[in-house]
């Protein structure tokens, strides 16, 4: 079992409080779902868990273990893995150069979305957004990461492609935290726990199913 979790986090921008001494835990295997529009605090608090922004206030503790003070970096070699909304490809490398960056055989990432086959000696700025959307996760999963963080996954996706997505995310033996600004319909009969966030404030924790009663 794997459970990361931030404890009264609070995180600033300035003068501005973006994350008002939240608390969540998001436990693995498994998905956890941050919901909440933009300005609600939800890609902020992925990345207070990745350590890409540093906390204001409170703490981020993997494993029972305090990593707040960790680098992004030293949190990503234990096995952490953040897929950011933008600029989550190496643009100026092809598809193949992108993949073996995670691994030298990029067959299972392939298999996954064979879309990219046809791709692999284009360069990653090229491509469409979904498809630098289906690259980026397919480096996730060659990574094999114990942790894996997706801020909106499925954008740019064709419903099919995007269902395929969720599905593969579902399946990771990891905690898997996605940010979203509404619960996907793919996952709405699957167990997830789901926190929805308003103005840098937890609203609602729960199961997927108690959120659409």
């Amino acid at each position: 079992m794997t459970t990361l979790s931030l404890r009264h986090a609070r995180v600033r921008y300035g003068p501005v409080e973006a994350l008002h001494g939240i608390t969540l835990a998001a436990p693995g295997p498994g998905l956890t779902v941050l919901l909440g529009r933009n300005g609600s605090g939800r890609t902020t608090a992925l990345r207070a868990l990745a350590g890409t922004v540093p906390l204001a206030g409170g703490a981020v503790v993997w494993d029972g273990r305090e990593v707040t003070r960790v680098p992004a970096y030293e949190r990503a070699r234990r096995g952490m893995c953040l897929v950011p909304e933008r600029q989550a490809v190496f643009a100026s490398l092809t598809v193949r150069e992108n993949l073996r960056l995670a691994a030298r055989d990029p067959t299972a990432a392939l298999d996954a979305y064979p879309q990219l086959r046809p791709l692999l000696e284009r360069r990653a700025g090229t491509l469409s957004g979904g498809e630098q959307r289906m690259l980026a996760l397919s480096r996730a999963l060659l990574a094999r990461a114990r942790v894996v963080l997706v801020d909106e996954p499925a954008q740019g996706m064709s419903p099919t492609v995007a269902a395929r997505t969720y599905e593969l995310l579902a399946a990771l033996d990891a905690c898997v935290v996605l940010a979203e600004q509404r619960l996907p319909p793919a996952l709405r009969g699957r167990p997830a726990l789901v926190y929805e966030l308003r103005r840098g404030a937890v609203v609602f924790a729960g199961e997927a199913g108690e959120l659409r009663g």
